[in-house]
């Protein structure tokens, strides 16, 4: 195992959190690194009051607030433009992360990430850093070649209209594949760094729950390599094992440039915690 090359992993974390979270951001602040990338979700119940102050406070505490904008949640044009005008008026609004959303139909004129991209809004509004989404495991209400065809339309999109841009994935809890999609995902043609989504350390009862809701596998195999038994719920997990693996598996030359990024289900005290003993490791 390369040691060195599993704290690189490490080096420049981010997190994620919800407009609910300001308290258990304050709680955090002093254990996360300045400067660290904190995502702040569009989530269908949270208003734009609360996202707004979530990015607000991530920039008070010396943090990069990376705003979600949730695509097929936006009911029109106006409300895009309101939010992100709104971001660029605080000065939260240069990194951003776009995704589909969860809505099985558009709530307005926005049918996917893509479509947010090409209005020329993000860009009008001070936009310069664009994160998208991938997938290794797969999603489960899109084909794999709808997905490969997405995220390689995205690269293209952002580098016409000279934005830069990050591809964080879905957390999983096996390294394979993972690593078998990077690989993929360079021979595509896609050089975006990469932001390998992990949990943070959880109850396993939660992390089972997130892990149903987003159809990520958890067999029993994959459990057990992980770190938990999905036969005992009572305990919690954290995600030593597969930084660990990553690390090891990690090959620059096929895999790109990797970072983590941390859901933290709520925890971002424990998440940032954890960080910081397992680099004293």
């Amino acid at each position: 195992m390369d040691s060195a090359t599993t704290a690189a992993l490490l080096t420049d974390f981010s997190l994620e959190m919800t407009g609910n979270d300001l308290p258990k951001l304050a709680e955090a602040h002093a254990g996360i690194p300045p400067g660290t990338r904190v995502n702040v979700t569009f989530l269908g119940n949270e208003d734009v009051h609360m996202r707004l102050s979530a990015a607000r406070a991530v920039k008070r505490s010396g943090f990069v607030p990376v705003p979600h904008i949730s695509a097929r949640r936006l009911h029109s044009e106006f409300e895009l433009e309101e939010f992100l005008a709104a971001l660029a008026a605080d000065c939260t609004g240069e990194n951003v992360f776009v995704v589909g959303g969860d809505p099985a139909q558009p709530h307005g004129p926005y049918e996917d990430s893509l479509a947010v991209l090409r209005s020329g809004l993000p860009q009008k509004y001070g936009v310069r850093h664009v994160g998208v989404s991938g997938y290794p495991e797969g999603h489960p209400d899109i084909a794999a070649p709808v997905l490969w065809s997405a995220i390689e339309t995205k690269a293209r999109v952002l580098a016409e209209e000279g934005l830069s841009g990050t591809v964080i994935t879905q957390f999983g809890f096996d390294v394979t594949p993972v690593l078998a999609w990077l690989e993929e995902l360079r021979g595509r043609g896609v050089d975006l760094p990469v932001r390998v989504g992990v949990p943070g350390p959880a109850g396993v009862k939660r992390l089972l729950a997130y892990a149903t809701r987003f159809g990520v596998s958890t067999s029993m195999s994959i459990a057990r390599k992980y770190g938990f038994s999905i036969t005992n719920l009572m305990g919690t997990a954290g995600p030593d094992r597969f930084v660990h693996a990553l690390g090891a598996g990690h090959d620059p030359g096929r895999h790109g440039e990797l970072k983590v990024h941390f859901y933290t289900f709520g925890g971002l005290a424990a998440t940032s915690e954890w960080v910081a003993g397992f680099g004293r490791n």
